[in-house]
């Protein structure tokens, strides 16, 4: 019995090294790092601009792989099955959230991986057409109370955050306006300038030059709080108690990735967010920086989880 208690002790020994080694040696080839939309977008963007900072640092390329599709749930299947060898990470915006309350997913969303930080967070903007007869959103409000189903609004498609967003409004304001889903943000914004639809929720970066060149007007954000961006324009919450849609930007791995290389990250994350040349592009594009702790993001996609999949059963929403 001792000889067999010692040769285990012996076997335990021999592997704890063995598996330090291989952690500590990481990484000794090509990183990849999904992205769940195709380029050019938000989630896009926040991968180029941390996969190169971290080849820099670790002098390994960190390859980013596009694999859109399914409202992101291509990407992030792929992810989530992948090797937990520490060789492939995802970043994702906060539509993963909503995905899991649209979809049946072969994986738990919450459980089922391993969080390493949120990367950025971001307000939504409420623009509308300059054809639509409200100055503040106070007015709009009063607009689609009295002209209930009268209005439409675009979104990227069903199930996108922009969508969510505006059915929690509605939810909120006892509004009703008209959903018309588009396959992307660029076809939704194309339509909204030239007024086939009255307003959609999108990003600073993608409508303010419209906005200042007067083809769109800014009413409001989805921020719980005013945005540091856009302090002129008041948060959805001021009048529409309870609101909030903030867009986030975050990296997570495998379930079963090591520990110790989830900290690396979590670590190198944060020293590049504190780059003044990363937080001049984030806040250029209406972001700001938003390094957690690989415990403080899992708690944002759980209450994300919970809070989107609230508004996908009282809404009646389905992906089609």
């Amino acid at each position: 019995m001792k000889t067999r208690r010692a040769l285990l002790l012996l076997a335990l020994a021999a592997a704890l090294p063995a598996a330090q080694a291989q952690t500590g040696k990481w990484p000794d080839k090509p990183v990849r790092v999904v992205v769940q939309f195709p380029p050019g977008g938000a989630t896009d963007i926040a991968a180029r601009m941390i996969a190169p900072r971290l080849a820099e640092e670790y002098g390994q390329q960190f390859v980013v792989d596009n694999r859109g599709g399914g409202g992101g749930t291509i990407g992030a299947e792929i992810a989530a099955r992948a090797s937990p060898d520490g060789y492939t990470f995802i970043v994702v915006t906060s539509s993963y959230a909503a995905n899991a309350a649209l979809y049946k997913l072969p994986y738990d969303p919450v459980k089922g991986i391993a969080p390493i930080s949120m990367i950025s967070i971001f307000p939504l903007i409420l623009v509308v057409h300059p054809s639509v007869k409200a100055g503040s959103l106070k007015e709009f409000m009063e607009l689609a109370r009295a002209q209930p189903g009268v209005l439409n609004f675009g979104s990227p498609g069903n199930g996108s955050l922009p969508h969510m967003a505006i059915t929690l409004f509605q939810q909120l304001s006892a509004t009703r306006i008209v959903h018309v889903p588009y396959k992307g943000d660029g076809p939704a914004l194309a339509d909204l300038l030239g007024g086939q639809i009255q307003l959609m929720m999108s990003s600073g970066a993608a409508t303010d030059s419209y906005v200042k060149a007067g083809r769109l007007r800014a009413l409001a954000v989805t921020s719980e709080q005013r945005s540091r961006a856009k302090p002129e324009l008041p948060a959805i919450s001021e009048l529409v108690p309870g609101y909030s849609a903030d867009a986030w930007a975050g990296m997570w791995a495998p379930a079963g990735t090591p520990r110790e290389i989830i900290s690396r990250l979590n670590q190198s994350v944060a020293r590049i967010l504190k780059l003044p040349d990363v937080q001049v592009r984030l806040r250029a594009g209406g972001a700001e920086p938003a390094h957690t702790t690989p415990e403080e993001f899992a708690r944002v996609i759980a209450r994300d989880v919970a809070k989107w999949t609230k508004v996908v059963k009282a809404g009646n929403i389905k992906v089609e």
